[in-house]
């Protein structure tokens, strides 16, 4: 349950209650901002290498190379924004017909990488006047064949790092008090290299597409120590982003990154089968996730041909992208509005693995028949149940939900309040779990990753966070072969790996978290004495099952059986099965055994409670409820659905608690 202040406690039990519920639509999915790019220009110059920077003055740096002489161009906007002209190039030298460029700054300090016509000398142009002008170029290192791509980033301390390929290594050379030193190369290994891309974050953070061994197109991540979450001059290993098989004629190249608050990467998938393209796709990290852990919302297409990709940059409230024939901007806050005075009605609906709301706003004066932007598709519905108290108008953060229609409702040619309204058609996290649908084969072979990394993983291809209040020991240290085939759904995923544990999983906002019930769970809330029940019904039944015999790994495990004796004395027997070649261990077996005994204790009871509102409700809270008439005397109960209905009309503002065995 969510905490509440005192007051609000009180205002929730009073005989004399004032309801107040806030609702705010916000421009984002899952807590990220969702970027609405707005192009400003659109030229005619030829895709090919480009870089882009934003030095301390929040000018707009951009360097093309030009594939028909391989000329190298730069571009300073002072001021960059919706009038500014982007058209104009002044020429810098020609450069290697193969390799690639890299622009990065700091405070006042811009560095243009390149490399020389005989594509093994790196040089570099340095401006310290936010890259007004450029020195003339100093060559960094020559290597022992060809350049491939290039990549850098300027740390707290002015220490410069480039990274460059050659083949299939990635070499980095550090410049410290403006000398630099020696290249060394990277401790992982790849067939080839493709792109390289890379953000100072506490350490050099790298986005590397390139082939491995097997000659599959990957997407990597990795990091160069720094002293954050990787020893200064170390690397980590290849962490897999995405990945295209050999016979696919996909590859990935042109990787950018950056980080406003969370990382944000593009890169290219290019199909060279028929009906061919280039196009870059876009992925950001969670708001939590450091880079180290690999968690990646699903890369997303971006409506451009490009071979080259889009680097992104961020200054202020705005982030950019660059390509050398298009530049676009867009706000890294979202926009928001508060309907809160507007609300006719709300019907929230919150169930184990599924939740839905409808909100109706009066629009009886036509102010939502040009919606505010962003009430749209995708949007994040913020709903938080409150009361007037007496410290004022409180609160809970409650529920989030995700836009998924509207319907305008006329009745009549009156203009009454009432008569005319927008009703707005949400779901809940697990709709972004339906949503996102494997795009390829996962496969995970038995003893790599616990349930616990797998429903990481899947949540954060959603976009969605993952946590836990408690949790089973069969969540973490069972690491069961696992696949997911093109097409299923994160939420068929999540439900299969639930399945294998004692543990649930219920959502508070954008976050997952898991929790490992106990008939010993002390009760959160007392309704029936202070907080008065309006109705209830009350069923006991039979469990489905209430002996379970787990066959496992035949070598290892031949059969277990766990009971429950009590209520096999009553209703003898009922059986359930369990065929799980992963399961090699008695106690991985029972453990399975007791989880399914567990969720048939919990679904034995059923039944329901309607209460005046409370705030801070949540699912699978256990709670105890007192009704003399049902013989009920602080009986424990775990709250299994919810149903929060509020309507300004009838007066009501009640909750309905689905309840189960605690």
């Amino acid at each position: 349950m969510r905490m509440l202040s005192p007051t609000l406690l009180a205002a929730q039990k009073s005989s004399a209650r004032l309801p107040y519920v806030k609702v705010e639509i916000l421009d984002r999915v899952a807590s990220i901002t969702r970027l609405n790019w707005t192009r400003l220009y659109s030229g005619s110059e030829p895709d090919f290498h480009h870089g882009v920077t934003m030095p301390g003055d929040g000018s707009l740096i951009r360097a093309r190379v030009d594939p028909s002489g391989y000329q190298l161009y730069r571009q300073r906007v002072a001021s960059p924004g919706p009038g500014s002209d982007f058209s104009p190039w002044t020429g810098v030298c020609t450069v290697s017909s193969v390799s690639g460029i890299v622009l990065t700054s700091r405070g006042f300090r811009v560095l243009l990488f390149y490399v020389d016509t005989d594509q093994r000398t790196i040089l570099l142009r340095e401006s310290t006047d936010y890259g007004a002008t450029f020195g003339s170029p100093t060559s960094i290192t020559t290597a022992a064949s060809t350049v491939g791509w290039l990549a850098a980033a300027i740390n707290n301390s002015d220490v410069v790092c480039l990274f460059y390929s050659v083949n299939g290594t990635v070499y980095s050379i550090k410049r410290t008090g403006g000398s630099w030193g020696s290249p060394s190369a990277w401790t992982n290994s790849a067939a080839a290299i493709t792109g390289i891309g890379c953000v100072y974050q506490g350490d050099w953070d790298l986005v590397i597409c390139g082939q491995d061994s097997a000659g599959n197109y990957k997407v990597w991540t990795c990091v160069y120590g720094d002293g954050y979450s990787q020893s200064p001059g170390t690397w980590s290993d290849l962490a897999e982003l995405t990945i295209a098989s050999p016979s696919s004629n996909i590859e990935f190249r042109c990787p950018y990154v950056n980080f406003a608050g969370i990382f944000r990467i593009f890169f290219v998938e290019k199909y060279s089968g028929t009906a061919s393209y280039s196009r870059p796709y876009w992925s950001h990290s969670l708001t939590t996730a450091e880079f180290t852990s690999n968690l990646w919302r699903e890369p997303v297409p971006f409506n451009l041909v490009s071979s080259c990709g889009l680097a992104m940059v961020h200054s202020g409230s705005y982030a950019w992208l660059s390509a050398p024939s298009g530049v676009w901007r867009a706000a890294l806050l979202p926009s928001s509005v508060d309907v809160t005075d507007d609300i006719i009605a709300l019907s929230a609906q919150t169930n184990p693995s599924s939740g839905k709301i409808q909100i109706e706003l009066r629009n009886d004066d036509d102010r939502y028949s040009s919606p505010p932007s962003p009430i749209k598709l995708g949007s994040e519905v913020l709903v938080s149940p409150g009361y007037c108290t007496a410290s004022g108008t409180e609160v809970s953060s409650g529920p989030a939900y995700w836009i998924e229609g509207w319907t305008y409702l006329s009745i009549g040619r009156t203009a009454a309040p009432g008569c005319h309204s927008l009703i707005l058609h949400a779901s809940d996290a697990w709709s972004l779990l339906e949503r996102w649908k494997a795009r390829r084969q996962f496969a995970w072979a038995s003893g790599s990753v616990s349930i616990f990394q797998l429903l990481n993983f899947i949540l954060a291809r959603a976009g969605l966070e993952f946590s836990s209040f408690s949790h089973s020991d069969a969540l973490v240290n069972f690491h069961p072969a696992f696949t997911m085939n093109p097409g299923e759904s994160g939420r068929s995923a999540v439900l299969r790996l639930l399945s294998q544990v004692p543990d649930l999983l219920f959502f508070r906002g954008y976050c997952g978290y898991i929790i490992n019930p106990q008939a010993s769970d002390s009760s959160v809330y007392s309704y029936g004495s202070d907080h008065a029940i309006l109705e209830a019904e009350y069923t006991q039944r039979a469990g489905e099952a209430n002996r379970v015999q787990v066959f496992g790994l035949p070598s290892s495990v031949t059969i277990t059986e766990d009971w429950d004796w009590e209520e096999i004395d009553l209703v003898y027997d009922r059986l359930a099965q369990v065929h799980d070649i992963n399961l090699d261990t008695a106690a991985e077996a029972h453990a399975r055994g007791e989880a399914m005994l567990r969720h048939a204790a919990i679904n034995s009871m059923d039944g329901r409670i309607v209460v005046p509102m409370n705030c801070g409700q949540e699912l699978y809270d256990v709670i105890d409820i007192t009704d003399a008439l049902a013989g009920l005397s602080a009986a424990k109960r775990r709250v299994l659905s919810l149903h929060h209905t509020y309507d300004t009309r009838k007066g009501i503002y009640n909750l309905k608690i689905g309840l189960g065995s605690p």
